[in-house]
């Protein structure tokens, strides 16, 4: 087990971006990485699309 994440990444990302494939990609990478999910997804609703955010915490953080 990494005491760090790889590649300089910060201990706590929150990912966000539009609800589609390429963000669910983006979070399931971030847990292949050693990341696990923080907390509920949020959505929102921007006039043109749902955006949606994803805290995540490196393994070895508490949450």
């Amino acid at each position: 087990m990494m005491d760090q994440p790889p590649n300089g990444l910060p201990r706590y990302r929150l990912l966000t971006g539009p609800d589609d494939a390429k963000f669910c990609q983006r979070v399931s990478e971030a847990i292949e990485l050693g990341y696990h999910l923080h907390g509920s997804p949020a959505a929102t609703f921007d006039g043109n699309q749902v955006i949606v955010a994803q805290a995540l915490l490196w393994h070895g953080e508490q949450g």
